[in-house]
């Protein structure tokens, strides 16, 4: 049975689905541009950027005519969208509130925006964008989410969107927005399409083995990255109980993914990204109702988006040691499964009591993060999970939860969100949700009783955490899918996280 997996493996082999989209920067338009997008606000109605007073001339005012026309006043998020004016086959305007005061989150959003009203990734696309009066690297920013937004998933469908979409941004400084965009930005968009695109796949195409296939394809070729796997035996001489468990129930057998990336001082302590990677989540033998079941095949965000941040640390150069550790094992209901009331032995030597098997991903961190502490002696951890619905029910699809040992910490990472567009906001963790844990047979038990059940999750990895190591716990339950589109990412998928992370790291490293 394990030559057919290996053999299967080997034949579902993954690769990153590329976005047809080519970004350029130049000092004047194309002659072959079909869609001219300017930024307008309040105050330009009447002294508009002067590309677009060009090609009012050309159209006889009546660019103009038909601004006034819709009452188009260049209110913040509006868009004015024109069809066949002139020389155009498109004109967009988009309203700004101010010019100096767009932050660099803010270009994201708009250049996703710009993506969105055009349906990019429907379409053959000959788009410029003018930068006109807008902020330094304001240019390579908008093209950073534009290429967010222009992301779809249509693997597996007989029709392909097979759309090519060209994009011109129109500024006076090239170099340095080209390099920006370049050497960094669009690092960052391909990371975050690499953990939409495992997220999107089926549960039969992603388990622990071809996770790790598709995170070494993408690190193929990149400088000063080494890649470990470590396998049951490996795990079972570090008596790694939990991770082990989880994965007890499924044929395909759990692995620990770990990336290093060394681009800092040589012998450095890194910060560590430990995400979770539970490939696919059934409850195991506390079995989830089928009603939303189809959505557990994106249990793993935690870990892919973990290998998109490293993936675009690395990809720029930065100048920090940093490591992904990626715990991956497929939670079912086997013959093999470990059951409620079972007892788990970990890495640390913490004994846990089983109290929901649909409580895994706790339990696949918990080694995880003590093997990550004991082989890396980091400098800073993070760990990121889908781990519980409480915190999608406190916080719903607007932030994170994120779970700190002090409140003053907090408030700095909540910094990091607000820079990155991944927003968090706090969680408490008291010394009661570590008392809720204790158990009457173990040590802990992996889950407490009743509410506060995010507190209660982040308790359970604190237990296996230093207390005097910086500790970041994300909960993001509740932002990894989206329901409806964003101005950076469609419906579906969000890649949470690889923006949130790549932050981090630039502010930590």
């Amino acid at each position: 049975m394990n030559k057919l997996l290996a053999l299967l493996g080997s034949i579902l082999t993954f690769s990153l689905i590329a976005q047809p989209l080519t970004v350029e920067f130049s000092n004047s338009p194309s002659r072959a541009v079909d869609q001219h997008v300017f930024f307008v606000n309040e105050a330009q109605t009447k002294l508009l950027p002067a590309a677009l007073v060009d090609l009012n001339k050309q159209s006889n005012e009546r660019i103009m005519k038909l601004i006034n026309h819709h009452d188009f006043t260049g209110k913040k998020d509006s868009i004015l969208h024109l069809e066949m004016i002139g020389d155009a086959e498109e004109l967009l305007l988009v309203g700004i509130e101010s010019d100096a005061s767009l932050t660099p989150v803010d270009l994201h959003n708009l250049g996703g925006k710009i993506a969105a009203a055009l349906k990019s990734t429907t379409r053959n696309l000959n788009v410029t964008i003018y930068t006109e009066n807008l902020p330094q690297n304001s240019a390579a920013h908008l093209a950073m989410g534009y290429q967010l937004r222009h992301y779809h998933f249509d693997k597996y469908k007989s029709e392909k969107q097979d759309s090519i979409s060209r994009l011109t941004l129109v500024t006076d400084d090239i170099p340095t927005n080209k390099q920006l965009f370049e050497n960094d930005l669009t690092h960052i968009a391909k990371g975050t399409h690499f953990a939409r695109d495992l997220a999107w796949e089926p549960g039969k195409s992603i388990y622990p083995q071809t996770f790790v296939d598709a995170v070494k394809a993408l690190f193929k070729g990149v400088d000063k990255i080494s890649i470990d796997v470590l396998e049951v035996a490996e795990m079972q001489r570090l008596t790694m109980g939990a991770l082990l468990g989880v994965g007890k129930g499924s044929i395909h057998e759990p692995k620990l993914l770990v990336v290093e990336y060394r681009g800092g001082i040589k012998g450095g302590a890194p910060i560590v990204l430990a995400g979770k990677g539970i490939t696919f989540d059934t409850g195991g033998t506390s079995i989830k109702p089928n009603s939303g079941m189809w959505a557990m095949k994106s249990d793993m965000s935690g870990a892919a988006a973990v290998a998109g941040a490293v993936y675009a640390s690395a990809m720029r150069g930065e100048k920090v040691n940093l490591v992904g550790v990626m715990p991956l094992a497929e939670n079912m209901p086997g013959s093999n499964a470990i059951r409620p009331g079972d007892v788990l032995e970990t890495m640390k030597g913490t004994t846990i009591e089983v109290m929901s098997t649909d409580a895994e991903g706790r339990l696949i961190l918990a080694d995880a993060v003590y093997y990550a502490q004991q082989s890396f002696q980091p400098k800073m951890l993070v760990n990121i999970a889908t781990l519980t619905g409480s915190a999608a029910r406190a916080l719903s699809d607007e932030y994170a939860a994120l779970v700190t040992r002090d409140f003053t910490f907090s408030t700095e990472i909540m910094k990091v969100g607000e820079a990155s567009g991944e927003y968090v906001w706090p969680l408490p963790l008291h010394p009661n949700h570590f008392d809720q844990l204790k158990s009457d047979i173990a040590d802990i038990k992996n889950s407490g009783v009743g509410n506060p059940g995010a507190s209660i999750g982040a308790a359970v990895l604190g237990t296996f955490v230093d207390e005097d190591l910086p500790w970041v716990h994300l909960d993001i339950a509740g932002v990894d899918w989206l329901d409806s589109a964003t101005d950076t990412a469609p419906k579906g998928a969000h890649g949470w996280g690889v923006r949130f992370m790549d932050q981090l790291v630039r502010q930590y490293k």
